[in-house]
């Protein structure tokens, strides 16, 4: 396989690291077509019982070409991937998320509080750019994730879900928002510069974080991963 730098219209991509390579081979073996291997990594042993029968190649100058940081000592070359999500599970909704690295540390956030499905309103981040890989260390192989064009299209898509925008201005605050009473809901964040536009203040039960007044606003990974715990252990 001809593998060359990323290109966000090409049908593979890969890992830069090899915590989120293990954990792509563990979560994802079909989609792998090539694990590419520094000389000087040193848990080759364990890496081949991983691979099975992946092709493990040893290429430092590809390393090098493939990745911008110094310690990349395993990468991992895989077929991009569609999904759909589970209709009766909680979702995770990004609108117009525009950070690679964000997206993937709220990916890997969504997986550990138990969020597996994730829909990404565009024009959106590149969910398979190996820098949002690299961000959610490999728990963009544990979700399901789905694009939509718009909210439209993810509304009339999955109907009937009790919707939690979190918006500035919510009418309600995280702590006294009302239960969904089951999985069937959707946890709704914007843009990390504008937020949600002012439509959704018209969606399900709009939420707000309750914050001083010594800041604007609070970074979308951290508003996120607020409230997915909350609604994960509370609600």
């Amino acid at each position: 396989m001809d593998i060359k730098t990323y290109k966000k219209e090409a049908d593979y991509s890969y890992t830069l690291g090899a915590f989120p390579t293990f954990e792509l081979i563990d979560a994802m073996p079909e989609q792998v077509e090539e694990i590419i291997v520094h000389s000087s990594f040193t848990d080759r042993e364990r890496l081949e019982e991983k691979a099975g029968n992946i092709r493990i190649t040893e290429n430092n100058k590809l390393i090098s070409k493939l990745s911008d940081k110094e310690n990349v000592y395993v990468i991992g070359v895989f077929r991009k991937f569609d999904c759909e999500l589970e209709e009766q599970k909680r979702h995770i909704v990004l609108v117009n998320p525009g950070n690679m690295g964000n997206l993937g540390t709220i990916i890997r956030t969504a997986c550990g509080f138990g969020y597996y499905d994730l829909a990404v309103i565009e024009p959106a981040a590149d969910i398979f750019n190996p820098k949002t890989v690299r961000a959610s260390m490999g728990s963009l192989f544990r979700i399901r994730h789905q694009k939509f064009a718009d909210f439209g299209e993810y509304a009339k898509r999955y109907p009937d879900r009790k919707l939690y925008p979190f918006m500035l201005d919510g009418s309600c605050s995280l702590h006294d928002a009302q239960a969904p009473g089951s999985e069937c809901y959707s946890l709704i964040f914007g843009n990390e510069a504008t937020g949600l536009p002012a439509e959704f203040a018209g969606y399900g039960q709009p939420v707000r974080i309750e914050q001083t007044e010594f800041v604007d606003s609070l970074n979308l990974t951290i508003a996120a991963g607020i409230g997915m715990y909350v609604f994960a252990q509370e609600k």
